[in-house]
């Protein structure tokens, strides 16, 4: 039972209970002197609302309190003070160090969607045949102009000697209409001579026929002598048209002889034709690589059949680059020939440098087979992604890279330094 329902407790301060238990009993009354003890009265549950508790000081206390945890505090530096400075200079250290950071890495932009990339191509052949060597082996690198593989030529050398038969056909053709040509010109020279010795007769039997005909009309000379003089005139008259007409007939000889060299001609470069595409059908006999870089996935072997325009190997050329897919809202400060930092997981203890050459006009969607069609049914702001090539300023050449392969690109957006990069130059 409580007295008058009344419970009295005695609430004291931790620390000052402590103390009163630790000091001597004959120094209890200066304990209690410094450090009052608070009396506080408690309602029981039976005690009826209208009995009134005496108030306690609550106050004072938690003034007390605070004192005695500034008091701790202080204690706390005096009896640590190198842990106290230690710790300062751990909590300075980290502040500044974040701060470096934080500078540091608002200057660079980076994404781990990226490739390597590169214009990989199928090797094939323009002819069919046999194959007869695949002197290269899978992943080997080859140099501009080595051969991948050749196929069977004998039939090929067979057509480029029955061009090069017909091609001397063809010349020789050329040379037997000129041969005419020329024959025919003399030929026109001995009929033109037949006319002037023709026209040089008729002038004479012109001149005898006058004469005579003069003769007989003054009764000098016969009938007889002016009508044969007379008939030898148009004789010569006959002779010479006859010599003009062989003539001309000489002359347009002439013309078709040159029709005919004019065919000949043709005929050759047809001839030329034929023999410079059995050549080329035979240089393709041999398959060649038409610049630097490395066979892949090699299918080709020897005995082969190898048909037109079926792969024998990929090729990847060594003019390879890293398209880095950032975001749109990453682009803003990304300019060609921005400096960058190549992270390639396949070899994470090299940084690879490079720089940016450019940025695709569109994202990636855009180019896609089935584009987005945002204009139809319900709408979702998705960040899309653009594609930046970046160009390697010093790719490794003891490593094998090739399209596909991971990187992380760090591409540098400001090229002002840092307070780290200056700190770092000055120290």
């Amino acid at each position: 039972m409580f007295e008058d329902n009344v419970l009295e407790r005695d609430v004291r301060v931790p620390e000052s209970f402590e103390r009163a238990q630790s000091v001597p009993a004959s120094d209890e009354a200066d304990t209690a002197s410094e450090k009052p003890v608070v009396t506080a009265r408690v309602h029981s549950p039976h005690e009826s609302p209208s009995t009134k508790a005496p108030a306690f000081p609550i106050q004072a206390e938690t003034t007390r309190e605070q004192a005695s945890g500034k008091e701790h505090r202080a204690s706390f530096l005096h009896r640590r003070p190198i842990v106290s400075a230690i710790g300062a200079v751990l909590l300075a250290s980290a502040l500044g160090g974040g701060y470096l950071y934080l500078d540091y890495a608002k200057r660079f932009v980076s994404t781990d969607d990226a490739f390597i990339a590169a214009r990989q191509s199928s090797l094939a052949p323009k002819v069919s045949g046999y194959l007869t060597a695949v002197p290269v082996t899978d992943n080997e690198h080859v140099a501009a102009g080595q051969v991948i593989a050749r196929i069977d030529d004998r039939d090929y050398r067979v057509a480029l000697a029955q061009a090069e038969a017909q091609v001397a056909a063809a010349q020789a053709s050329i040379e037997n209409s000129d041969a005419q040509l020329e024959v025919q010109r003399a030929q026109i020279a001995a009929n033109q001579a037949q006319v002037d010795q023709a026209q040089a007769a008729l002038t004479f039997a012109e001149q005898q026929a006058a004469r005579y005909d003069h003769l007989k009309q003054s009764g000098y000379g016969t009938v007889q002598n002016a009508q044969q003089y007379t008939s030898q005139l148009h004789q010569q008259q006959a002779t010479l048209a006859s010599a003009q007409a062989t003539l001309e007939l000489a002359q347009r000889q002439i013309e078709a002889l040159k029709a005919q060299r004019n065919s000949a001609v043709a005929s050759l470069a047809q001839a030329q034709a034929q023999r410079d595409q059995a050549q080329l059908n035979l240089s393709y006999t041999t398959v060649t690589a038409a610049q630097p870089g490395r066979v892949v996935n090699l299918t080709a072997a020897v005995g082969q059949f190898a048909q037109p325009g079926t792969s024998l190997t990929m090729f990847v050329p060594d003019q390879i680059w890293v398209t880095a897919n950032f975001k749109e809202i990453q682009l803003d400060q990304i300019r060609p020939g921005g400096p960058a930092t190549l992270a390639i997981d396949a070899y994470p203890e090299r940084k690879i440098h490079g720089h940016v050459e450019s940025v695709q006009s569109g994202s990636g969607t855009a180019f896609s087979l089935l584009p987005a069609q945002n204009a139809t049914g319900n709408y979702v702001k998705i960040v899309q992604r653009v594609p930046v090539k970046i160009v390697m300023d010093d790719p490794p050449t003891d490593v094998a890279l090739g399209p596909g392969m991971s990187v992380v690109p760090t591409v540098r957006t400001d090229l002002k330094l840092s307070l780290y990069e200056r700190l770092r130059r000055y120290l």
